[in-house]
């Protein structure tokens, strides 16, 4: 009966992963080389310094003339310049040279004059306005110098680094390894998706939500299915799964139950074992952190959000970590609550809200703060709030910070 009095002491969020990591000592993953183009979204595993000046050459920015900026002082509408045209590779003095935008500079030539304030007569050009040294060039040089670190090592690769990368001459990348993490859902009542459940059961979705969620940063899930309460095929399937991957996360099982048999589980396969069990956190008090072989193991409540939130707080950081990314928090508002919220003192609390615009400020509307279980505080939210340990609640109007996961509505979630 022991067992099902609860935690004696939950541990802080703080403290949970600090105490963890400091076990742990997670370490970058290999690294592998890719084609550039293959790149997205992957995160760069060294510093990308450039071996050339970017540009290469000075170039014109627009599409005109070549031209010597002294030779269009004072040049107005009322006192054109006339210029001679060219092809040559030089211009001289009172000459100009057809050229388009990224093209490179003739010799000679210091500036580029706009075709539009131009107008051609015969084998000349009249130009209406003045142009001063380097007037419509970019430099050699001017976006990137040879030697400079382009792109950071930790940087995840958008589109626009992919094409800085490839100006400089980059045709593969070093990138971190994805991590591999093994998926494991516990639990009589759940059945695959696709199987008919009785009506004692449920479908099984946290392996589906958590892969997704790992998809998002970059890593690479292994669904190892469902298995029943029973501690020797958890301890089975654990171990397959903590040998194929580099992290584990396994859900339901965790709590103070009879059924709850997972983190017992993880202590008999190895040591450490359960660095942490029982966080000041909601939802997903139950949560525990382990270490088996070395890697990490995230022992997740079954309650879907519950299993997301724990996620967020601990397996996002460490595989952060793995994949050398300091630092990747998600964007944030500030916001006014609508309405007042309770919060248990002596938890952090996760608060799903919903923030649209109305009148030109925005306004967070909470979704709801219990329901570990009720997947549609997430559908319907838009990001979260987190009320601190020390906080009893927030109260109407309240400027709170969200965490977004999804883009700002323009109305009022009904």
């Amino acid at each position: 009966m022991a067992r099902l009095k609860g935690f004696k002491k939950l541990v802080g969020v703080d403290e949970a992963l600090s105490t963890f990591l400091k076990q742990l000592k997670p370490e970058k993953l290999r690294t592998v080389q890719i084609p550039v183009q293959t790149a997205l979204k992957r995160v760069l595993a060294e510093n990308f310094t450039a071996e050339t000046d970017l540009p290469p050459f000075d170039r014109s920015a627009v599409d005109g003339y070549a031209v010597r900026a002294e030779d269009t002082f004072e040049a107005s509408q009322f006192n054109p310049k006339i210029l001679k045209i060219t092809k040559g590779d030089r211009i001289g003095e009172k000459e100009a040279r057809p050229i388009w935008t990224g093209n490179p500079l003739p010799k000679g030539a210091d500036a580029a004059i706009m075709l539009e304030h131009t107008k051609k007569v015969k084998d000349k050009i009249e130009m209406w306005i003045p142009v001063t040294p380097g007037k419509n060039v970019s430099k050699k040089g001017e976006d990137v110098r040879k030697g400079d670190v382009a792109v950071k090592a930790g940087t995840r690769l958008h589109p626009h680094h992919l094409g800085l990368l490839a100006a400089l001459g980059s045709t593969h990348v070093s990138v971190m390894k994805k991590p591999r993490v093994s998926i494991l859902s516990t639990g009589n009542e759940l059945v695959e998706l696709g199987q008919k459940p009785k009506p004692d059961q449920i479908v099984g979705v946290n392996h589906l939500i958590l892969s997704g969620m790992c998809l998002e940063l970059g890593a690479e899930p292994l669904d190892m299915g469902i298995v029943r309460d029973d501690l020797k095929a958890i301890r089975e399937k654990i171990e397959e799964g903590i040998k194929k991957a580099d992290v584990m996360i396994t859900t339901g099982g965790t709590s103070v139950g009879y059924a709850d048999l997972v983190p017992k589980t993880v202590n008999q396969i190895g040591s450490p074992g359960v660095v942490v069990h029982g966080i000041a956190i909601r939802p997903g008090m139950p949560t525990a952190l382990a270490i088996l072989y070395g890697k990490p193991v995230f022992i997740l409540s079954g309650n879907p959000v519950a299993a997301m939130i724990g996620f967020e707080a601990f397996a996002r950081p460490v595989l952060l970590k793995l994949l050398g990314v300091e630092s990747e928090p998600r964007p944030v508002v500030k916001a006014k609550i609508t309405r007042r919220v309770a919060a248990a003192l002596g938890r952090r609390v996760f608060l799903r809200v919903h923030v649209f615009e109305e009148d030109g400020e925005l306004l967070a509307d909470p979704v709801r703060i219990k329901g570990a279980g009720i997947l549609t505080t997430m559908t319907r939210a838009n990001g979260y709030v987190i009320i601190p340990e020390s906080r009893e609640g927030l109260e109407k109007n309240e400027l709170v910070t969200v965490h977004l996961f999804d883009k700002v509505g323009e109305a009022k979630h009904v």
